[in-house]
């Protein structure tokens, strides 16, 4: 039988602490490592407690900060809002935004009678599928709303939505198609090969889409490597671009900078996307902040998933319009 230890030293106390919480070893584990009984780890752990050795703090990325989400909701004009605190002084604008998509999304498929989810691609998108704990979903379609590019394969079209779709135990269908047509090809022709219009047919009955947005600019990963060479940034930018949605370029009033550009882009319509009954797009960084206002100004949004830099940004935006 395992021995007792003869005194509760504070040692002994913080050893214990150390491993549960730190180490993240089970009692049992613990128990063995230092020959002691379970039930002695136990009360080494609630002793500690007591005494104050150990103090509890939730430091999460979904904290509810209701002062800041409300404000934030009433100034875009969307139903919800959630936001991640990030570390300034090593700003990252993905990670955080995707920690905290991957624990709204966990919750809302506790909760929503979804059977198919649209899904966007971006370094985002990528990080939350790397949070999001192991599901069971197997009656859930994830499908591909954005053609893809021959780069970044990982948070390109197609890793994105294989990748959700295995981390949620749900199946998939990709949409094997480029961003933007050549220039001449035209569009409803090339749809309609049978695989590609039976999955435009899909756009159709989706029960939400996962959206992200960029800029104009290199910060943007369709702007630096899927957009045809005839499209150029400066062009976009002279035209009133400030970023796109699913590759279709907005004004900062929400309306499509080129009937032209949205004519070649290979995914689901934006005017689609308006009828979907649960839009949410997960995006941050204060080059985003213009083209979150219009995409939420264009009913693209219900809920935003961001971070309070931008979240702070997007308020002083908003005080600025008004």
């Amino acid at each position: 039988m395992a021995r007792e230890p003869i005194e509760d030293s504070e040692a002994f106390l913080v050893e214990v602490c150390w491993h549960y919480f730190v180490n993240e070893m089970t009692q049992a584990e613990i128990a063995r490592m230092l020959n002691v009984t379970r039930l002695r780890v136990n009360q080494s752990i609630q002793r500690a407690k007591s005494l104050g050795l150990v103090k509890i703090q939730i430091e999460s990325p979904f904290l509810a900060r209701s002062e800041q989400q409300n404000a934030l909701k009433n100034a875009l004009g969307i139903t919800g809002a959630i936001i991640s605190p990030v570390n300034r002084n090593d700003y990252d604008y993905h990670r955080p935004v995707g920690a905290a998509l991957a624990a709204f999304m966990t919750e809302r498929l506790r909760n929503a009678a979804w059977k198919s989810i649209g899904v966007s691609w971006g370094l985002t998108l990528d990080a939350a599928i790397r949070k999001l704990p192991r599901q069971s979903h197997p009656d859930l379609e994830i499908v591909s709303i954005l053609g893809g590019t021959a780069k970044g394969s990982t948070f390109n079209s197609f890793g994105v939505v294989s990748g959700l779709a295995d981390v949620l135990g749900a199946h998939y269908s990709i949409l094997t198609a480029p961003i933007y047509l050549s220039e001449g090809i035209d569009r409803d022709l090339f749809l309609s090969q049978y695989s590609l219009s039976e999955h435009f047919r899909k756009f159709e009955s989706l029960d939400a889409v996962l959206l992200t947005c960029s800029n104009v600019s290199h910060k943007s990963f369709l702007v630096s490597h899927g957009l045809p060479r005839e499209l150029t940034p400066e062009g976009l930018i002279a035209a009133g671009a400030i970023g796109d949605v699913l590759g279709q370029f907005l004004t900062r009033d929400g309306t499509p900078v080129s009937r032209e550009v949205d004519d070649r882009t290979i995914g689901m319509l934006l005017e689609q996307v308006q009828q979907v009954p649960e839009k949410i797009m997960a995006a941050a960084g204060p080059h985003k902040v213009d083209i979150i206002a219009a995409a939420c100004r264009r009913g693209l949004v219900d809920t935003l998933v961001t971070d309070d830099l931008t979240a702070e940004l997007l308020l002083e935006k908003h005080a600025a319009d008004t």
